[in-house]
């Protein structure tokens, strides 16, 4: 933090200003827009893709702003330093003006083709989208690394949050073993009707909020950690003990267990409700005694933990990381380590199509990638649009061979990609979803 806001003061009195683009005008984009629109030092936001793009703009008091239809139309309007508004976010992805693309869709078809295509223009993309992130990632940061970019998900959400924190742990000499969420509440019945009316009260999609509380949004962002740190799950679903403060997690796990397989995990109903945790292991005689004194606890387990997680002041941190540094606050180390699986919220019936993230047919739960592959799971970001082929019985999960995918998605050729590019794929089983 202290290295990237000298960074960002010294471009700032340079005049020369990170330019960010940002595609979404959702929820989180809006709050994302009114952060960086105020503007910090360093960097400026120069363009909104999105139906309410231009609102977004006026709202963070731009009057004069320029509505573009095409690449140079919004390389003029940057350039005449004009915040520019587009309903085609490709215009931005292509764009040579602008610096770093914040991707905040939260979809994933959608989301692939902008990423692939900002990546293809040498542009630094943050994900602010972990349906995509848990889906394709792994593939995604090989293609970046190919184009010399990078490809990051965002500070001041989950994953962001304790991979700062996991970086901190091993920085200080201790090593991490846990890494996850503070949970508040999770019930995987949940849909958009039961969520209604609190979707209402705090002006978000019930969608949305139903994938935050049916355990979608928890398993695909501790998917995002795992395929960060190396960190896997101790079964499918995680273990999420029941807290009453995130530093009784280490009362619930062996620290021997833990020095075998390190774990990402939740702890639910803990205060101080909300950030993330991180725990560190250290059985040094002397580093125990100061420990105590600082009141860390006996050991030899500790737990580290931020009591927050705010995704729109703190996006503009990954995006001054990536563009100064060339570093991502958190992106796959490798090949994917965990998946997050389409589950049955209800008994299916043959010939019914999966509504997707958040609705009413299925719920998304983090496995071990190696056993997703072997029982040839159908990924929770690809369920959208399938069509069963067969029943499938509440609470199982929905495999490759139960549905015909829907065709041409740009979203299951990269996952295929993946599989092949980290040899996971066994040479016997066919195309998945192919009739």
């Amino acid at each position: 933090m202290i290295l990237v806001d000298t960074a960002l003061k010294k471009r700032e009195a340079e005049g020369r200003p990170i330019r960010v683009g940002m595609i979404g005008s959702g929820y989180i984009g809006r709050g994302i827009a009114r952060q960086l629109l105020t503007p910090p030092l360093g960097m400026r936001l120069v363009a909104i893709a999105g139906r309410r793009a231009g609102d977004l703009l006026a709202e963070g008091g731009h009057a004069d702003v320029c509505h573009v239809r095409t690449v140079g139309e919004l390389e003029d309007a940057i350039a005449g330093d004009r915040p520019a508004a587009a309903e085609d976010g490709e215009l931005l992805c292509q764009a040579d003006n602008i610096d770093v693309l914040l991707e905040c869709t939260g979809h994933v078809e959608r989301g692939a083709r902008l990423t692939l295509k900002a990546i293809e223009h040498g542009k630094h993309v943050v994900l602010v989208n972990a349906e995509l992130d848990a889906t394709v990632g792994p593939i995604l940061k090989v293609r970046a690394e190919k184009a010399g970019v990078v490809l990051s998900n965002t500070d001041g959400d989950e994953p962001g949050v304790a991979m700062n924190l996991f970086r901190f742990v091993e920085t200080i000499g201790y090593h991490p073993v846990m890494a996850g969420n503070i949970k508040g509440f999770y019930d995987c019945r949940r849909n958009p009707d039961t969520q209604a009316e609190f979707a209402r009260k705090a002006g978000q999609n019930p969608r949305m909020i139903t994938s935050f509380a049916d355990g979608t949004k928890l398993s695909m962002e501790t998917t995002i950690l795992a395929n960060a740190t190396g960190l896997q799950v101790g079964k499918r679903g995680m273990f999420g003990p029941r807290c009453a403060h995130v530093k009784e997690v280490i009362d619930h796990f062996r620290p021997e267990d833990l020095l075998q397989q390190g774990l990402v995990e939740f702890v639910l109903g803990a205060e101080p409700g909300s950030g993330a945790f991180v725990v560190g292991y250290n059985d040094e005689p002397a580093k125990q005694e100061y420990m105590r004194y600082f009141k860390m606890g006996d050991g030899p387990l500790y737990v580290f933990y931020r009591p927050f997680h705010l995704t729109h002041l703190e996006a503009g941190l990954t995006v001054a990381r990536a563009a100064l540094f060339h570093d991502a606050a958190v992106t796959p180390l490798g090949p994917p380590v965990c998946d997050v699986l389409a589950m049955a919220k209800r008994d299916l019936a043959e010939g019914e199509t999966l509504d997707g993230i958040g609705g009413f047919t299925c719920y998304g739960t983090i496995e071990n990638a190696e056993r997703s592959l072997a029982d040839d799971c159908l990924p929770m970001g690809l369920a959208e649009g399938c069509r069963l082929r067969r029943p499938v019985k509440q609470d199982e999960p929905v495999r490759y061979r139960d549905v015909i995918l829907p065709s041409g998605r740009l979203c299951d050729r990269l996952r295929e990609e993946q599989n092949a590019h980290f040899a996971c794929v066994r040479a016997e089983v066919p195309p998945p979803g192919r009739q």
